[in-house]
């Protein structure tokens, strides 16, 4: 077996999307019996504001209600991550363009949104759930299931 990948999914503040994007990659990963293929699979935002604190409680509901668990600590992009990860995963356009910004220009790390791997029909953004209802919360959740198998199938298959 070659290299293990190792991803990285961001968004703006690193308490709803990105974590969520995290914790149920690692359980597909773990569902679809290749967590061999994969070594450091991560979450951070693009800003500060929430470094150190556990995901949204809505976050936590949508993942427990679905048996997946998550102790993750919110943080910051930083440029080791351009060296540490294959792939780095913007939940949406602004994000991405965030990403893009403070890539270095040598990174082989690809950027793109996570989006990408979303089946026909789905919404390539996950749009940000932080000051809108519960459903909200399910709908990421729905799409990045949806994602991360896509992305597995591509990637290990």
């Amino acid at each position: 077996m070659s290299l293990k990948i190792s991803v990285l999914f961001v968004c703006l503040g690193n308490i709803c999307r990105s974590p969520m994007a995290e914790a149920v990659f690692r359980d597909e990963v773990q569902k679809a019996g290749v967590s061999d293929h994969f070594d450091i699979i991560d979450s951070c935002g693009t800003g500060a504001w929430h470094v150190g604190n556990l995901p949204d409680p809505r976050t936590v509901d949508v993942l427990t209600a679905n048996g997946i668990y998550t102790e993750h600590l919110a943080r910051k992009l930083k440029l080791t991550d351009f060296k540490k990860f294959d792939y780095v995963f913007a939940m949406d356009r602004s994000n991405l363009q965030n990403i893009k910004r403070v890539c270095p220009s040598d990174a082989k790390t690809q950027v793109a949104l996570f989006g990408d791997y979303g089946s026909t029909g789905v919404s390539k953004i996950v749009e940000d759930p932080y000051y809108g209802g519960d459903d909200g919360f399910q709908l990421c959740y729905e799409q990045l299931v949806d994602f991360s198998r896509n992305f597995i199938q591509k990637v290990v298959r």
